[in-house]
């Protein structure tokens, strides 16, 4: 549990401070006086972080996250489970990742109305074709290795019952978003990761999941730039609620055979 406590530590602190150090050299670098600089790491004038900022500030910490946890071995990485051959389940993994969309918007639809205060950031990391090298690609690699590889892999050596570790560590990736619209839909996929996790072994099943999930959300929101503000199916469906019905019954016929798949297929 403390080792588990310590990798959250690590992830935070470098994501915050590599983040803030980032833009303070850039806007500095690109001629904004110190008093610019202080407001911005006070919260103030953010309208001066850009989209570049954003995108390089996010591939900055995910490196030098990566690089740690690899150099200090809180995360193993091989590329045995690829050597495995078990293309099926990465296969699976990715349908199961696009049958939670659109229940998972639906279900926090019935929530009380949670802020999103990342909105601009993804918008902003969403605006570039970098934006989709780091939210798509490494993003998801470097989370998985955290969270799973590292956190979720402590936690179950601390835990008799291998789901309270996976609940632990799904709620954990929940708040650390620090984005409350998003926990919902965090914390039900990192139920799935978990147990994926759990059950091979490896993060390379996880990186799938993520990777379709963030992958698809960034397309939508390129091509259809109103999504990214809709927070239920009846605006994405104009109010049309057989469509919103039809579409959850869609997406179950997705979501559950890709669950038996790989509960077929992954083998503890």
């Amino acid at each position: 549990m403390k080792k588990a406590l310590l990798y959250l530590f690590a992830f935070i602190c470098i994501q915050y401070f590599v983040s803030w150090a980032v833009f303070a050299v850039w806007l500095l670098a690109a001629g904004h006086s110190s008093s610019d600089v202080l407001a911005v790491l006070n919260g103030q004038k953010l309208e001066l972080i850009t989209a570049p900022m954003q995108i390089l500030s996010c591939a900055v910490y995910s490196a030098l996250t990566l690089a740690l946890f690899v150099w200090r071995k809180w995360a193993v990485l091989s590329p045995a489970y690829l050597r495995s051959g078990k293309w099926g389940i990465f296969f699976w993994s990715g349908i199961a990742s696009l049958g939670t969309l659109l229940p998972s918007v639906w279900l926090q639809s019935l929530m009380p109305d949670l802020a999103n205060t990342s909105e601009e950031t993804f918008r902003q990391l969403m605006s570039s074709q970098y934006g989709y090298f780091v939210l798509c690609l490494l993003v998801p690699f470097v989370e998985e290795t955290v969270f799973r590889g590292a956190i979720l892999k402590s936690l179950l050596g601390s835990f008799s019952r291998p789901w309270v570790a996976i609940l632990i560590s799904a709620a954990v990736f929940a708040v650390i978003h620090l984005n409350p619209a998003q926990m919902p839909h965090a914390f039900l996929i990192g139920l799935l990761l978990g147990w994926m996790y759990y059950r091979t072994g490896s993060i390379l099943p996880g990186v799938a999941v993520h990777w379709v999930n963030n992958t698809v959300v960034y397309v939508l929101c390129t091509l259809f730039p109103h999504i990214a503000s809709m927070s239920s199916l009846d605006g994405l469906f104009g109010g049309n609620q057989k469509s919103v019905v039809l579409s959850l019954i869609f997406s179950m016929f997705i979501f559950l055979p890709a669950i038996y798949q790989l509960n077929m297929r992954m083998k503890k």
